[in-house]
C-alpha cells in the first residue's frame, strides 16, 4: 500500500523544518513525497532505512518498461486508477502484426504504410509505435528473414513472437540490439524463455491464460530468476473479459502491490471484423493496456485510436496549449477579418482550420487562458473584455489591420457590451458558437472596408 503524507512524516522524516529541501516544512515535503513529485534524496537527514523505504514508495506502482533502441517506447509507471485522480504518464503503445507467412512484398507494404502514416492533431504528430513479428509457420528461417526485413526497412520497436525457445534464440541473435519484446514466456516454456531473457537483456512477457493466480505464479517464478522488466498477457481477449481482467491487474497493482507490471493485448483475437477490433482496442486504450498489437491497419482504423490515446493521456490539470499572440491565418490584408479566441489547443485548431477553408485570410488573436476553451475559460474568469483589451495591446493588433473590427466567439456573446465600452471606437462582432459556421458567417457579415 502507498504511505499517506502523514505517515511519511511520522515514520521517516527528522520533523526539524530545516527547508534545506525547499519545502517550508518536513510535512510539506511528507506530503510531495507521497504524490510522487519529489525525490526522497532532497533531504540530508534520511536514514538509510528510511532512504530505501521512501525510494520504494516513489517507484510507481506499475513497473516503468522500455521497448526498442532507436525510437524506444516507454509504457507502464502508471500511479492512479483514474486519470481525474492525477494523470496517466505513458500511452499505450499502438503496434501491428505481421505473420511470416506473408509473401516479402505484402510485409514491405504493411512497413511501408505503417512507419510512414502520421496525422497531425492540435499541432502533434500521432503514429503507431512498431511491429510484432509472429513466427506463425514455425520455421525458424522464416521467422528470421521476416525479423530481418522489418529491421532493414524500419527502426520501430518490435516485439518477436514464439513459443519456441530455438525460434527465439536464433531470432534475438540477429534482433537483440533492438531491444525487442520477447513474447511469451508460458507455463511450458518459462525456463527457456527466462534465460534468454536474461541472455539479452530483454523484457520478457509472460502469458498466463485461465486465471491470475496462473499468472502470478509464472511471473514470481520470472522475478524469482532475475527477470525485472515484464509485460503480462493475462489472455483475455473478448470485451468483457479483457475489461474486467485488466481492471482486475490494475487495481491488484495500485492497491495490493501485486502485478505490477504493464499489460499486452490483442484487441483482433477478441473480435470478429475489424470495427470490432478497433472498438475493443479503443476500450483498451481506456482500461488499462500498455501495448495494443492490432491486426489490420487502416487510416480509418487508427485515426480514431490515436485521437483517443492523446485525449485519455493528455493531462487534465494541463490542457495543450498554444502560446498567445497574433496568428495569421493564410495571407490577410490589413482590412481582413480580426478574431479572438482562447489558447485552448484543440479550440484554436478548430476555428484556425475553418478560417483557412473558408476562403478568407484572417488574423487570430490567441488570449492566453491557461489553456482554458471559451466557455471554461469565460466561467474561470480568464476570457473577459480586460483580457480581450490587454491583448489586443500587448500584440499591437491595431499597427496590423486598417480596420476596428473585432469578432468574438457566439458563445461569449455576453462579452460584447463589455467591449464596447472598453473599446469605443471598435465594431464588436458576435460571431457564430460553432467554428464551423465561421466561414458562412464571414460571407454574410464581413466586408473589407468595415470600420
Amino acid at each position: 500500500m502507498a504511505l499517506t503524507g502523514i505517515e511519511i512524516y511520522k515514520n521517516y522524516l527528522p520533523k526539524t523544518n530545516c527547508r534545506e529541501c525547499g519545502f517550508p516544512t518536513c510535512l510539506a515535503f511528507a506530503i510531495k513525497l507521497a504524490q510522487r513529485e519529489v525525490d526522497p534524496s532532497l533531504c540530508p537527514y534520511l536514514s538509510e532505512e528510511a532512504r530505501q523505504a521512501l525510494e520504494a514508495q516513489a517507484r510507481p506502482p506499475i513497473r516503468l518498461i522500455t521497448i526498442g533502441s532507436e525510437r524506444p517506447i516507454e509504457v507502464g509507471g502508471e500511479v492512479v486508477m483514474f486519470r481525474h485522480e492525477k494523470t496517466f504518464y505513458h500511452q499505450p503503445g499502438i503496434m501491428v502484426r505481421i505473420r511470416d507467412t506473408e509473401p516479402p512484398e505484402t510485409v514491405l507494404g504493411i512497413i511501408d504504410q505503417v512507419a510512414n502514416y502520421s496525422v497531425e492533431r492540435v499541432g502533434l504528430e500521432l503514429g503507431l509505435d512498431g511491429f510484432a513479428i509472429e513466427n506463425t509457420s514455425g520455421d525458424s528461417t522464416t521467422f528470421i528473414r521476416c525479423i530481418e526485413l522489418a529491421r532493414s526497412k524500419t527502426d520501430m520497436p518490435l516485439v518477436i513472437m514464439s513459443n519456441n525457445p530455438t525460434a527465439m534464440n536464433k531470432a534475438l541473435e540477429v534482433a537483440s540490439q533492438g531491444r525487442p519484446l520477447i513474447y511469451a514466456a508460458t507455463r511450458d516454456n518459462l525456463d527457456d524463455m527466462v534465460g534468454l531473457s536474461l541472455n539479452y537483456h530483454c523484457p520478457l512477457a509472460v502469458y498466463g491464460p485461465g486465471g491470475l493466480e496462473g499468472l502470478s505464479e509464472l511471473v514470481e517464478r520470472a522475478t524469482g530468476a532475475g527477470v525485472e522488466d515484464i509485460v503480462l498477457d493475462p489472455g483475455a481477449r473478448g470485451f468483457a473479459e479483457s475489461l474486467t481482467t485488466l481492471t482486475q491487474l490494475r487495481r491488484l497493482a495500485l492497491k495490493r502491490n501485486l502485478l505490477g507490471y504493464p499489460i499486452i493485448t490483442f484487441p483482433g483475437e477478441g473480435s470478429e471484423t475489424i470495427e470490432e477490433e478497433a472498438l475493443l482496442a479503443g476500450q483498451q486504450v481506456a482500461r488499462y493496456a500498455g501495448i495494443i498489437v492490432l491486426d489490420h491497419f487502416s487510416p480509418a482504423l487508427v485515426y480514431p485510436l490515436l485521437t483517443l490515446r492523446l485525449n485519455i493521456y493528455t493531462d487534465p490539470q494541463r490542457p495543450i496549449q498554444m502560446t498567445p499572440g497574433l496568428y495569421t491565418i493564410g495571407s490577410p490584408r490589413q482590412d481582413s477579418p480580426l478574431c479572438v479566441t482562447t489558447n485552448f489547443s484543440l479550440t484554436y485548431f478548430s476555428i484556425a482550420g475553418e478560417l483557412e477553408s473558408s476562403g478568407f485570410p484572417s488574423w487570430l488573436l490567441v488570449c492566453d487562458t491557461e489553456g482554458l476553451s471559451v466557455l471554461t475559460s469565460w466561467a474561470a474568469g480568464k476570457f473577459d473584455a480586460e483580457k480581450i483589451v490587454k491583448m489586443l495591446k500587448e500584440f499591437s493588433v491595431s499597427s496590423s489591420i486598417s480596420h476596428r473590427s473585432l469578432i468574438i466567439p457566439g458563445h461569449v456573446a455576453v462579452l460584447r457590451g463589455e467591449l464596447e465600452e472598453e473599446l469605443p471606437d471598435w465594431r464588436i462582432m458576435v460571431g457564430p458558437r460553432e467554428a464551423v459556421d465561421i466561414g458562412g458567417y464571414l460571407k454574410r457579415n464581413w466586408r473589407g472596408d468595415l470600420s
